[in-house]
């Protein structure tokens, strides 16, 4: 009951349309590939409680992490395979160490909220940029499937996770913006092969959840601030 109570109405809604939509997509396009539901379940659960600013959110990212992966590598994305274990993985860990190193009054269900100063928002551009550049040359080399959605795949994947890691709740429309990249990654891949329209679903309600974290962190902020 102090589970249930811990979120919102809105947000248990939310979690439960996205659950019902990929356990449909899965029944109706895939029914194999497990490992698919569960990464997915996964990722819809960490997103919403990251809504929340609670610290949990980013162990099960790391989970997602691993899981999304694996998947990637089955279908040949070797640059999502390379982004999330090598790049997007190691950040998380980052992000998670911000998170509980910066409570808010000591409550470590809540991260403070923090301002992204001038500097850091051009450096977290250029960082992505150049992140983004490496690694087209290294997804090229490793004949990576869709290039070029999968190399802006990299350049909004690192600038989610260093805008987490700023504790900044810009970070969650960065990951909005990944979702829609991966929503076209993954429809082309289902061009191919139907079962990954599973993905698809489930990225959309990634995306749903991520906007929805982007507005409970505005209020969270503001919130922190006094002024509501």
């Amino acid at each position: 009951m102090k589970l249930l109570r811990y979120f919102t109405t809105t947000e248990k809604i939310i979690w439960c349309v996205s659950v019902v939509c990929i356990i449909a997509a899965f029944v109706l396009f895939d029914r194999q590939n497990r490992l698919n539901l569960i990464s997915s379940l996964v990722g819809v659960t960490y997103i919403i409680i990251n809504a929340k600013g609670n610290p949990l959110g980013q162990v099960l990212g790391l989970v997602f992490c691993v899981g999304y992966g694996l998947i990637s590598l089955g279908f040949g994305y070797y640059g999502e395979m390379v982004t999330y274990l090598g790049m997007t993985a190691p950040m998380a860990v980052w992000s998670l160490i911000s998170w509980l190193r910066h409570p808010f009054k000591g409550n470590r269900a809540e991260v403070e909220v923090s301002t992204l100063k001038p500097g850091k928002i051009v450096l977290a551009f250029v960082l992505s940029g150049v992140v983004t550049v490496v690694f087209y040359f290294i997804l090229k080399a490793l004949n990576t499937a869709n290039l070029i959605p999968g190399t802006l795949s990299v350049f909004t994947s690192f600038l989610a996770v260093f805008l987490s890691a700023c504790r900044s709740e810009w970070f969650s429309l960065a990951y909005a913006a990944n979702d829609i990249v991966l929503i076209v990654l993954w429809g082309l891949a289902a061009a191919e092969n139907p079962s990954y329209i599973s993905l698809v679903v489930c990225f959309s309600m990634f995306l749903l959840n991520d906007v929805y974290a982007f507005i409970s962190w505005r209020r969270l902020r503001k919130k922190q601030s006094g002024s509501v």
